[in-house]
Order: structure tokens, then C-alpha cells, then sequence
């Protein structure tokens, strides 16, 4: 379980570097947090893991059917993250229907971006990232 305080409103994102699947296999992309963010309006959610059953079949379709919403409330990306290394996460955006509706998603395979929120939790083989959506503004 993460020891850091869970973020809060008004809490600086850290800085951190996650990655981004390619297409055929392609080397995955290290995408700055903090950079992505700049000047913008973004959603991000996570999900303890691809593929899952409740992630797969309720946290990211709800995402996906309120993307039109969500651009409406000025929201300009939306990412989604997951302690799976980038092969799964792109595997899933583009299984999922998620890429197509235009979110981007980033592996956070080292769950390094969940700990820094304090939205980890230990499962006994790996650290796994709890089920969260944030709107950070910059």
C-alpha cells in the first residue's frame, strides 16, 4: 500500500515519464507527464489493469460513450493509464474501441505516476494502480 498522501485538488501532478504502445509492435514512445499537460485541460483515469473484467466492461466504456461530454467541458485529452507494460496498453486502446474514440493509452509499467498520487496498492507481485479519474488543468 502506497505511503504517500493520496492527491488532492490543487496538487502539482509529478513529473513523470510514462509510455505509449505503437502500432506492429513499434518501440514504445516515453511521453512527460508534465509536458503532455502544458497549457491544457485533461482527463486522466486509471484502472487497476487492462483486459480486466470490470475495467473492460464498465470503467472504459463509460470513458469512451462521454468523450463528446467530456470535449464539451473543455476537456482537450484524455488518457488512460495502467501498471501493463505498453504492448497491452496500445493492444487495448485498439481492441477496445478506446483509441478510436481518441483516448490516448499510457503505461505506467513502473507505477511510478501512481505511487507519486498516492493510488497504488501491493497485490502480492506487483504494484498495481487503484481505479481513479482526475481533471488537472494547466
Amino acid at each position: 500500500m502506497s505511503t504517500v498522501s493520496e492527491v488532492k485538488v490543487g496538487d502539482r501532478l509529478p513529473d513523470v515519464v510514462l509510455k505509449e504502445g505503437q502500432a506492429d509492435y513499434g518501440k514504445p514512445k516515453e511521453v512527460n507527464l508534465r509536458e503532455l499537460l502544458a497549457g491544457k485541460k485533461v482527463a486522466i483515469f486509471a484502472v487497476p489493469g487492462a483486459f480486466t473484467p470490470g475495467c473492460s466492461k464498465s470503467h472504459l466504456p463509460s470513458f469512451i460513450s462521454a468523450m463528446n461530454e467530456l470535449k464539451m467541458k473543455g476537456i482537450e485529452t484524455v488518457i488512460c493509464t495502467a501498471t501493463n507494460d505498453a504492448f497491452v496498453m496500445e493492444a487495448w486502446g485498439r481492441t477496445s474501441g478506446g483509441a478510436d474514440a481518441g483516448i490516448r493509452f499510457l503505461a505506467d509499467d513502473s507505477g511510478e505516476l501512481c505511487t507519486a498520487l498516492g493510488l497504488s496498492m501491493e497485490t502480492g507481485c506487483l504494484v498495481r494502480s487503484k481505479r481513479y479519474s482526475l481533471v488537472a488543468e494547466d
